[in-house]
């Protein structure tokens, strides 16, 4: 097991990495200060893995709630289940929940946290490979709206992450996938020498070779940590996070929350980020073929869907977070482990990226 540490002074916290992690009982006993649990999870996972956890939990009082799974149930209304499930069972604020599933899980368990009486502890327990290298790690919480990906949310740090690699073994390879393109994110942001080890190693990794998997977490997960120590609130750094993103984040919101994963989404937005970098003179055509390539060797799409023409997808990520005074701001590449966030770009040229990089 590998345990890397997110520092946030008193709010600091471990992730664990590791096989057969789910099991280990003294990792939830260093993290839960009360006697009550409540385990949230879905429907997808509840069958494979919520007993293992719930066997760990032999010291405390285990309530849990299993929600539908998908993208599309990231709602305020799927949120309202948890908050009632907390209240029925009548559980106090010494409660720790625990998100067992991926980001979605994650994310509304984590919100659900930073409000249920104002704050009680939650921990992160990630089985998707998206989640176990991006969205467990950092406090960033919140649920969809129609108009807009998180954009309801809170900045609220777990008490731990319990990364198991084994859960990645009942992971379909569309989900693996889209998990690798949040790994991909982190060599093209800040890691150059990460991004050429991927380039070597994309076949182990979906092949699923324990070795490649467990030091691509790992990597993902330190660049991340580093990130958040320095930014946890988003106000500087950590933007930088959010390569692909803006982009992505419209074509999720414009086909529907659930019809595009959000991987497959991002995937798609950071060859936009490259394109618009290569026509405003910043990277190479060759560092944007690099990008493009490993990404379709990690079997993802790399044009958006024809349904989204470019004057839905302008008007989409004109309420992206990252927009301000009206202005779309993007993470865009100087080179391969180089980016800025930028609202300095020539409005053609976006016109143009998001022209090009569509189905026809």
């Amino acid at each position: 097991m590998k345990t890397l540490t997110v520092e946030l002074a008193e709010r600091s916290y471990p992730i664990y990495i590791g096989q057969e992690l789910l099991s280990r009982s003294e990792l939830y006993n260093k993290h839960i200060r009360g006697k009550q649990v409540l385990i949230v999870t879905n429907t997808t996972v509840a069958p494979l893995y919520l007993e293992t956890v719930e066997a760990a939990l032999t010291d405390y009082t285990v309530e849990r709630v299993i929600l539908p799974d998908g993208e599309e149930y990231k709602t305020l209304q799927t949120l309202d289940l948890i908050m009632t499930a907390l209240l029925e069972k009548r559980l106090d604020r010494s409660v720790t929940l625990i998100a067992l599933g991926g980001g979605v899980i994650g994310d509304m368990t984590g919100f659900a946290a930073a409000c249920y009486q104002r704050g009680v502890d939650f921990i992160q327990i990630p089985t998707t490979l998206l989640s176990q290298v991006d969205s467990s790690v950092g406090g960033k919480t919140a649920v969809n709206h129609p108009l807009g990906k998180n954009m309801i949310g809170a900045f609220y740090q777990p008490r731990c992450v319990i990364a198991d690699i084994d859960t990645l073994n009942t992971l379909d390879d569309q989900q693996l996938s889209a998990g690798l393109a949040e790994v991909i994110k982190y060599g093209i942001l800040g890691n150059r020498t990460f991004f050429e080890w991927q380039e070597a190693q994309m076949k182990n990794l979906i092949g699923r070779e324990p070795d490649a998997l467990s030091y691509a977490i790992e990597r993902s997960c330190q660049d991340k940590a580093d990130v958040v120590t320095q930014d946890e609130r988003e106000s500087g750094v950590r933007a930088l996070l959010n390569l692909g993103h803006t982009f992505g984040h419209a074509i999720e919101s414009g086909m529907g929350y659930g019809q595009w994963l959000h991987g497959e989404a991002v995937a798609v937005g950071m060859v936009m980020a490259m394109d618009l970098s290569e026509r405003s003179g910043w990277v190479t055509k060759e560092d944007t073929q690099r990008v493009i390539t490993l990404i379709e060797q990690a079997n993802l799409p790399t044009k958006a869907p024809a349904e989204l023409s470019v004057e839905r997808m302008l008007d989409l990520m004109s309420v992206d977070k990252k927009a301000s005074q009206g202005m779309i701001r993007f993470v865009l590449a100087k080179s391969i482990g180089e980016t800025v966030m930028t609202s300095n770009y020539d409005k053609n040229l976006l016109v143009e990226t998001l022209t090009a990089c569509r189905q026809t």
